[in-house]
């Protein structure tokens, strides 16, 4: 029976056995019996993070330590509102610091990131902050919503999501649609930085 870790660009956490490529934490959220509570996370400094490094190895979800979430690619960790691990991944967190002053000013460090994100991941009630956008002006990486199903955004097309992989490229739809990244991401997004693909993206 999967366990539920596993991360949607919805920002639902679901039992799914599809691991995924990249790793999360935002604390502590099950119990003793692996099973999550209602919180959705402890804590504002949500990361994406390798599944390997430095050969540290660990039990999925053990009691009282953060439990592992995880993401099909980094595209959709971004969607659920996480950035870059600096610890793990180090050159690509500078790299995405480096976008992120650019389009949002200078920050003192990750915390301060964190913050301004945390501002337009969630509600109090846990509900995914989403905006609305013209489909043809959203950045590579994007994920919008249509029919109900998550899509992502490439450079000629864009492409439905499912926790294994991405379905056939569509065409970019016209006039305004609901955007699942936020706002302060998908700005990040149009500056440049280019998230790491499922390579089922194309």
């Amino acid at each position: 029976m999967p366990l539920q870790n596993r991360v949607l660009p919805t920002g639902e956490i679901v039992a799914n056995p599809a691991r995924g490529f990249f790793m999360g934490n935002r604390g502590i959220l099950h119990d003793d019996d692996r099973q999550l509570g209602t919180a959705r996370w402890r804590h504002q400094n949500w990361v994406c993070c390798v599944l390997d490094f430095k050969g540290r190895r660990r039990p999925v979800m053990k009691p009282g330590a953060y439990t592992e979430l995880f993401f099909l690619d980094e595209a959709v960790a971004l969607a659920a509102g996480h950035r870059p691990c600096a610890e793990c991944r180090r050159a690509v967190y500078l790299r995405f610091r480096a976008v992120w002053e650019a389009v949002h000013g200078p920050v003192a460090n990750a915390a301060a990131i964190d913050r301004h994100l945390h501002r337009h991941r969630v509600t109090r009630t846990r509900n995914q902050i989403r905006q609305t956008a013209p489909a043809g002006s959203l950045p590579p990486g994007t994920f919008m919503m249509l029919d109900d199903v998550p899509h992502l955004v490439t450079p000629d097309a864009v492409r439905p999501y499912a926790p294994s992989g991405y379905g056939s490229p569509r065409q970019t739809p016209r006039g305004m649609v609901e955007v699942l990244t936020p706002k302060p991401i998908v700005a990040v997004l149009g500056a440049g930085f280019r998230p790491i693909l499922h390579h089922s993206a194309g």
